[in-house]
């Protein structure tokens, strides 16, 4: 029962800092000499750029176009499926590391309205889920609970192996795992005090560092692993004349262009849908339940998109060219952001051991999606891109991995059923499971 409740403060504070951007500072932490986090201190000895969240916006759109361009005419890039805002947001990144290494300033972003995009973009995608889909997504999204039940234990398993091999308390392994892979920026900041409560100093800093690294690794790897599955299989969409609901094909046919009050009513009808998962929020809060803001809008999203389904008299939303254009919009310029802020110069001195451990767990992350995965959801289309999407999350993070499903399903054709079960994952299992299983295998390798 103490390791329940414990689980549920940890559960509370990830709800807490899931808004904390990947390069902001958190209060009152405290950062090892010899480990440092990717919300580095700032060098007062160098020029620091700070700019506004507005500035982050902007931003954003430049590293979208960027890896667009960029994409459009490197054909490695285009053949492996790698996302247009990945290739940008990484480029970005890059040249700011440079400028930091060079001595000539340090570069920083408020990413507070970043989360914005992400509550549109889970919004859309509520919008697009039909019931039918939702029957489809259920032996999909079982299977895949299950799988992520097993990884979330191998994940702290080669964590704890390698913090031991790296002469570091064992502890260190949920810091190197799960915690930071699987939960991300948010999981890690909240485990945080319990971490260094246990005397694990500079372990939070560690996992912090891998949930960085493990993004970068997530956004580059579903793309060649959807290649590796579809193409060699000859496998294609069940259904060639469906919608892709995040982004229009590269190739747009005339049919499907957009027009100005198509945008505007899409627009509408998400801000309405977030308005409600707003009260939604606030209801589920004070029943003493933690989730976050993104799953309330999700559902306010199915609920009204089934419900203009019974409407067919009022101007179409759902299955819109202008609602899939919204949504790649909002996806594309989150992930720019969240890749371009990244302070990769926080990583340099432990790069080489976190290195070796990615490594290790992309490996993991691979092999679980190719050779369980695709087989047991049935080497179909829908397995293909599911299995990519689930590698990039597993290591990644939810949007990166819908990026990569994105840039797949532009290529090869729409799966709408891949979008709604990989986000379920995430919203109903991953935050609870891994609060557990981190607190067990802390009481297990603890002093």
């Amino acid at each position: 029962m103490d390791r329940l409740r414990r689980a549920n403060a940890v559960l509370t504070q990830v709800d807490r800092t899931s808004r904390v951007g990947l390069s902001e500072r958190v209060p009152g932490r405290s950062t090892s000499p010899r480990l440092r986090a990717a919300h580095s201190e700032p060098d007062p000895n160098m020029t620091q750029i700070q700019f506004p969240d507005f500035m982050s916006i902007i931003f954003g759109l430049i590293a979208f176009l960027l890896g667009e361009s960029i994409n459009s005419r490197v054909g490695f890039l285009r053949r492996f499926n790698i996302p247009d805002p990945v290739t940008g947001g990484l480029l970005l990144a890059l040249a700011f590391f440079a400028l930091q290494k060079a001595g000539i300033a340090e570069v920083r972003f408020d990413t507070a309205a970043r989360d914005v995009l992400l509550l549109i973009f889970f919004t859309t995608i509520g919008l697009n889920a039909s019931l039918a889909d939702l029957r489809r997504g259920g032996r999909p999204l079982l299977i895949l609970i299950g799988l992520t039940s097993v990884l979330l234990i191998l994940q702290n398993l080669v964590g704890g192996l390698a913090a031991l091999l790296s002469g570091l308390p064992a502890g260190f392994g949920v810091a190197l795992g799960s915690t930071s892979l699987l939960g991300g920026h948010g999981t890690m900041i909240a485990w945080s005090g319990e971490l260094e409560a246990m005397g694990l100093a500079g372990a939070p800093e560690a996992g912090i560092a891998m949930a960085t690294l493990g993004l970068v690794a997530g956004a580059v790897i579903g793309g060649p692993l959807a290649k590796a599955l579809i193409e060699p299989r000859g496998l294609r969409p069940d259904e060639p004349g469906e919608i892709n609901p995040v982004g229009l094909p590269d190739a747009t046919p005339g049919a499907l262009l957009v027009s100005k009050s198509e945008l505007m009513r899409a627009l509408l009808v998400v801000m309405l849908c977030i308005v409600m998962g707003f009260f939604l929020h606030r209801a589920v809060l004070a029943m003493g339940v933690m989730v976050p803001m993104f799953v309330p809008c999700l559902l306010a999203g199915m609920a009204v998109g089934n419900a203009l389904g019974l409407a067919p008299r009022l101007p179409p939303v759902v299955d819109t060219p202008a609602l899939s254009l919204l949504s790649e919009f909002a996806l594309g310029v989150f992930l720019a952001i969240s890749l371009m802020a990244l302070q990769l110069w926080a990583l340099a001195g432990m790069a080489g051991t976190l290195l070796a451990v990615l490594a290790v767990q992309t490996a993991l992350a691979i092999a679980f999606s190719a050779f369980l995965a695709f087989r047991l959801l049935g080497r179909d289309y829908q397995a293909a891109v599911l299995a990519s999407g689930y590698a990039s999350f597993v290591v990644g993070a939810t949007p990166t991995a819908i990026a990569t499903m994105t840039a797949v399903t532009k290529k090869y054709g729409a799966c709408a059923a891949a979008f709604i079960v990989l986000p379920l994952v995430s919203a109903l299992f991953v935050d609870i499971a891994n609060a557990l299983v981190t607190q067990a295998f802390l009481a297990m390798w603890g002093p």
